[in-house]
């Protein structure tokens, strides 16, 4: 468990010991336990704290207790999962009370002081930008291509239940994060002609792309988007959108006056988006083209005519 990091590592020796030790608690667990010497500056004759050491002590001791806020979410029958709060150390009260402790005498036990993180997105929210959809689209793919079919699915996960804020600018490469092994992204030796030639992660531009036109279609701004320099077969001839986490990147701005929530699901060989937000919102579509149902050519990862470099 990460708390009680070998009394924080700042002990030195018998110090673990003194009867005036400062001993911090969250949530009924000792997270640290240390000593007013160390942070003692040796060249003063006044007592003095060495700013170094405190600092290293804080940032170490906020590390240990911070805790992000959990969104409210959508399962995958539509009902809400309620957010989390999260919450993390109030520097300047802990401040306080160390100095309290610092320059006195004895022992202190002290409980860390937490600031209380909200989520952006709650239950209220999402109930109300869940209920208008303003935007959606499928593409189609072979489900028997396993590598490139699990990291689909991974990208589709990454997006899903993504709010957009009016205002806000959604970068694709931002909310996916990089493609790595540690991830659990895979190399795909089978990729769709046309598709960018990437070591891990092949197969992810299908999700971008359907992305591309499921906001397209909600009449959202497009503020960067490039296409293959090869077409690919899952979506109309010009309605690609390629990525890379060290090239192209898909984004969009929501220029409406309320969220937008995107849904992203893979079933069998479909990967459908769609875009939802709240009744208020006066959103102007557009038409957008369909894809084929056909399954799009496919070609081993490396061969020419998937060099798009």
């Amino acid at each position: 468990m990460k708390f009680i990091w070998l009394s924080v590592l700042l002990l030195i020796g018998s110090q673990n010991n003194l009867p005036d030790n400062l001993v911090v608690s969250h949530e009924g667990k000792i997270i640290a336990n240390v000593n007013r010497v160390y942070f003692s500056n040796p060249l003063m004759d006044i007592p003095l704290i060495d700013q170094k050491n405190y600092n290293e002590f804080i940032q170490k001791l906020d590390k240990t207790i911070y805790k992000p806020p959990t969104n409210a979410t959508l399962d995958n029958n539509g009902n809400i999962v309620s957010e989390k709060v999260g919450y993390k150390l109030d520097h300047e009260a802990f401040t306080r009370l160390f100095y309290t402790y610092f320059f006195n005498k004895g022992s202190s036990y002290v409980e860390a002081p937490m600031h209380t993180i909200f989520p952006n997105v709650d239950s209220e929210l999402l109930s109300h930008i869940k209920v208008n959809r303003i935007g959606h689209y499928a593409t189609y793919f072979n489900s028997n291509n396993r590598e490139r079919s699990h990291n689909i699915l991974l990208a589709s996960e990454a997006i899903n239940n993504h709010v957009v804020f009016p205002g806000e600018t959604f970068s694709f490469n931002k909310v996916v994060g990089k493609r790595t092994k540690e991830k659990g992204y895979k190399r795909a030796p089978v990729i769709v002609k046309g598709e960018l030639s990437e070591d891990i992660g092949g197969g992810i531009c299908q999700i971008s792309s359907t992305l591309y036109n499921a906001v397209d279609k909600a009449g959202l701004t497009i503020t960067e988007r490039y296409s293959h320099s090869k077409r690919v077969g899952y979506v109309p001839s010009g309605r690609d959108a390629t990525v890379s986490w060290y090239g192209p990147d898909f984004r969009f701005t929501n220029n409406y006056n309320q969220p937008i929530l995107i849904r992203s699901n893979v079933y069998g060989g479909t990967v459908r988006i769609l875009v939802y937000s709240s009744d208020t919102i006066n959103n102007e579509p557009r038409k957008i083209p369909s894809a084929s149902y056909k399954l799009p050519e496919e070609a081993p990862l490396g061969s020419e005519v998937n060099q798009n470099h």
